[in-house]
């Protein structure tokens, strides 16, 4: 059983940066990430748990061929995505979203 996905505003702007980056870097490159996002999405709403817990209930895991992690929460209802960052960013950035997750019990 899948459960639904709630992705927030910060990481919905994470993935458009990065995603108009890569397409500037190459065409269709930045393509290719969002399909590689998505495909991380859709492995967590099968396995939420797949990947481990990090810190405050938030769980990470890298993408698998480009150098981003995707944090997200499992909520009871949801999982929440809270932010698709390259893997060099200072960890505040994340953990300052963690903080101001809808459920981070």
């Amino acid at each position: 059983m899948s459960m639904p996905i709630l992705v927030r505003p910060e990481a919905r702007d994470d993935l458009a940066e990065a995603r108009a980056w890569y397409n500037a870097q190459q065409q269709g490159l930045g393509e290719r990430f969002a399909a590689s996002v998505e495909e991380f999405i859709e492995r967590i709403t099968t396995f939420p748990e797949l990947y481990g817990i990090l810190a405050k209930n938030i769980r990470c895991g890298k993408l698998r061929r480009f150098p981003y992690v995707v944090y997200y929460h499992i909520a009871s209802d949801c999982i929440e995505v809270i932010a698709v960052l390259h893997g060099s960013r200072h960890p505040r950035v994340w953990r300052k979203r963690a903080n101001q997750s809808r459920s981070s019990t």
